[in-house]
């Protein structure tokens, strides 16, 4: 029996083993567009275990397994075992006896790292304080749809160095691409926390500006993530410079595409006119959502489809 397969992070996975889940996720996508019916999962059950709120994540993999032949069941901790303390490790070994996959949306990644240690199943990373691969690799899929190889491009990060900043160092260390990353002081990128050994492909800015500049592909999110509200006030005054605006945009490559991985608060981390203009391809991207995780599912499951 081959060794089980989880993403629990963006570097779990190659570039090959990218490249493989992107040409599926084109060939998925088109066919769900057709109205064919495709469903390789039949019979098998994906258990979604959410520990944070949902919309995208949950509509996503709740869809995409019915859409691929399959169910799924969600669990929320609240109304589980785990959330009366039950320990992770004795979970992992319930709940993987009985699914042939878990997607998991919790707090820290060493829950998620635990429950994978002790799964008969592969477990996908649904996002955590640290890492939210699913959403990246939904994002790199839309820029890919758009402009084609994302290899040697530069993405710039405007904001908090979060999960989301964090997963996009380690997709340019896997795929081969520049992340021009811009934080305000006090919020700065840690390697060590962004599980990055390798620094060659990004670059830090003070300026926000001078990090859009000539950039493919500019990018943000909100300046208060889930877990950090009592730091809101505060957060709202250190990034107020921090607002993907027009005229970074403009400085920007011409054809830059502007992402936010949503819910967006407009006028804050980002101004109206960016994510409802031209540059914008929020809903395209919260779309691919389904289509790259429909693609990883069949990948973790039945390996390389041809």
């Amino acid at each position: 029996m081959s060794a089980i397969k989880h993403f629990l992070q963006f570097q779990d996975l190659t570039r090959d083993e990218y490249e493989h889940i992107f040409a599926r996720a084109k060939i998925i996508k088109d066919r769900f567009k057709q109205y064919q019916t495709y469903h390789p999962l039949l019979d098998r059950t994906l258990a979604m275990i959410f520990e944070k709120q949902s919309t995208r994540t949950r509509l996503s993999f709740e869809a995409g397994m019915h859409q691929l032949g399959g169910s799924a069941i969600y669990l929320n901790t609240r109304d589980t075992q785990l959330g009366r303390g039950e320990p992770v490790e004795d979970a992992a070994e319930v709940i993987s006896r009985m699914v042939d996959i878990v997607m998991i949306r919790t707090f820290e990644q060493d829950i998620i790292e635990r429950f994978a240690a002790h799964s008969r199943v592969p477990v996908i990373n649904g996002l955590t304080n640290e890492y939210h691969p699913c959403q990246i690799m939904a994002d790199i899929f839309t820029y890919i749809e758009r402009h084609g190889c994302i290899k040697g491009k530069t993405v710039a990060w405007v904001g908090d160095s979060n999960n989301m900043c964090n997963t996009w160092l380690q997709a340019a260390v896997v795929l081969d691409f520049n992340v021009h990353v811009s934080t305000p002081p006090g919020y700065e990128v840690e390697p060590e926390r962004a599980g990055l050994y390798d620094t060659t492909h990004y670059e830090s800015f003070d300026d926000p500006m001078e990090a859009c500049r000539g950039a493919d592909l500019v990018t943000t999110d909100v300046w208060t993530s889930m877990g950090f509200e009592s730091e809101n006030e505060e957060r709202k005054r250190d990034f107020q410079d921090w607002q993907v605006d027009a005229e970074m945009m403009q400085i920007a490559a011409p054809d830059a595409l502007f992402m936010h991985c949503l819910p967006a608060h407009r006028g804050e981390e980002v101004a109206a006119e960016v994510i409802d203009g031209p540059h914008s391809v929020v809903w395209d991207e919260a779309e691919n959502r389904l289509h790259t995780q429909k693609a990883l599912m069949e990948y973790l499951l039945l390996g390389k489809v041809e």
